[in-house]
């Protein structure tokens, strides 16, 4: 009975000392941007879940991908019916690392954030710059990059290729306070 309570008091101890390092967004930002020729497309998304462990160097990120808004209404239906498919895969998902991250150092630190983006379905790995801020004991991490339509496998028909770039931009921003579960 002893050593089943010693075990208890182990895991509660080890789960409450990783819970003290969590930070999350409830409310991160992710923008994508595709520029042709013919027209512009850009999407905003203002409901996006990351969580971070500042000494274990860790994120993930998740989003609905039904949650973008568009300038046309035409261009989120083909974007959810056509090209992600979202009845089929409703979310995108990053997980990953930041290189060389100083939790104990206050102000920018800009490193290299390496990891798996999942989207439709297909995880292929990503690496990219980010801007960490940490003030006021929250850390504010914000960057871009790009990602390649055909990676994942995001069919255009012929007749509309002109209309979409071969890459997407993507740029985001996520204000990471202590969860509150922890205070």
């Amino acid at each position: 009975m002893n050593k089943l309570l010693l075990l208890l008091f182990t895991i509660y101890g080890v789960s409450l000392a990783n819970a003290q390092d969590q930070y999350i967004t409830r409310q991160g930002e992710v923008t994508f941007f595709s520029y042709t020729s013919v027209e512009n497309i850009e999407a905003t998304n203002n409901q996006v879940l990351s969580i971070f462990y500042p000494s274990s160097q860790k994120i993930g990120v998740q989003f609905l991908m039904r949650a973008f808004t568009f300038e046309k209404s035409l261009m989120y239906e083909h974007f959810n019916e056509s090209y992600i498919e979202s009845d089929l895969y409703p979310k995108a998902i990053f997980e990953g690392e930041i290189i060389d991250f100083d939790p104990t150092q206050d102000g920018e630190q800009t490193r290299i954030i390496k990891g798996n983006f999942n989207l439709k379905g297909i995880a292929r790995p990503i690496e990219f710059k980010a801007l960490i801020l940490k003030s006021n004991g929250e850390y504010t991490i914000s960057g871009r990059l790009e990602i390649l339509i055909k990676d994942y496998e995001i069919k255009v028909p012929p007749i509309l290729s002109p209309n979409i770039a071969k890459n997407i931009q993507i740029s985001f921003k996520f204000q990471h306070v202590i969860n509150d579960n922890q205070k």
